[in-house]
């Protein structure tokens, strides 16, 4: 075999590998339909919320932690939307918006490691609500559960400042890079 052949065959395979990444889209498809899902359990919470407080006339309590679902529900689909726009723009091709003027403020500065901390970040609020929906209902929960739920926000937290820490160092070693020493 000789070189020409070997960097042809090289060429092929790494083209294959570059392609490889499209396998990806149907996975964002997907999340497009889960959002389909929470489209639709959000319209059913409202149709709930909307019902207790004013046929039923539920307590103030109730209200709060129906709002709080709602809120909980409106920040996962924020996360599938980064994951899904953000995601796709990062690992498979970029989306050709063309100045479009509702293009979100973040997908221009968007890369893997942006993605990582507001992922983080939205994990965190969500969880935040789910503690705050445990709070507000801690007489029917049990104080393990409580326990386990702070524990496991403490560590999302924790995560997420080790991210965005890593994060800041991995951006200062490439601005203070020394020049090749080859022209």
């Amino acid at each position: 075999m000789n070189l020409k052949t070997t960097d042809a065959n090289i060429n092929r395979m790494e083209a294959f590998i570059f392609a490889s990444r499209w396998l990806q889209a149907p996975l964002y498809l997907g999340l497009i339909m889960a959002q389909v899902v929470y489209v639709y359990k959000f319209l059913n919470e409202l149709k709930d919320l909307v019902i207790g407080a004013f046929i039923d006339k539920v307590n103030e309590t109730t209200i709060m932690l129906s709002v709080l679902g709602l809120i909980d529900v409106v920040m996962v689909a924020n996360l599938l939307i980064m994951v899904i726009v953000g995601g796709y723009e990062t690992f498979v091709s970029r989306i050709d918006l063309k100045n479009h003027p509702d293009q979100p403020e973040w997908l221009t500065h968007m890369n893997a490691g942006v993605l990582k901390v507001k992922l983080a970040t939205a994990i965190i609020a969500i969880s935040s609500i789910h503690l705050l929906k445990t709070f507000f209902n801690a007489d029917n929960t049990s104080d393990h559960t409580i326990f386990w739920q702070v524990i496991i926000h403490s560590v999302f937290v924790l995560s997420a400042i080790a991210m965005v820490y890593v994060e800041k160092l991995m951006n200062q070693s490439i601005s203070t890079k020394p020049a090749p020493l080859y022209h």
